[in-house]
């Protein structure tokens, strides 16, 4: 049991290690930790029932997970084709669209969920 529970707690260190090199090196990442934290203060706020939070965790979970999946296919890829090829650039420009779909559909989601209530907010904040 001992082994096994040591062999997890490395998996774990191994993942966040994989979690501080992508906001280490990708830009792009501090962008999606920015509207992580803005997308929960406003959720927050606007005291969003347990559903619209499962879907707002959801779609937080897919872009992030897309931004790491492509961390790892560029790495990848500059491993096995460290000089420029046509399919490096393809298979490196493939994930970046996933991470951007990823993405446009989080931000959909998040004016359906999050629009609504913030609009009925600020209305009542500026009606005199």
């Amino acid at each position: 049991m001992g082994s096994f529970l040591r062999s997890r707690g490395r998996s774990f260190r191994y993942a966040y290690a994989g979690w501080r090199y992508v906001l280490r090196t990708q830009p792009n990442a501090w962008i999606h930790a920015f509207a992580t934290l803005a997308v929960g203060l406003a959720g927050w706020w606007l005291g969003l029932s347990r559903l619209e939070w499962a879907v707002i965790v959801l779609v937080i979970a897919l872009v992030w997970s897309a931004e790491f999946i492509n961390t790892a296919l560029e790495a990848v890829v500059d491993l096995a084709s460290p000089q420029q090829h046509p399919l490096a650039r393809v298979a490196k420009d493939v994930g970046a669209a996933a991470v951007l779909l990823a993405s446009i559909g989080s931000v959909v989601i998040g004016l359906l969920i999050l629009g609504p209530p913030l609009w009925a907010r600020i209305q009542v904040l500026w009606t005199p």
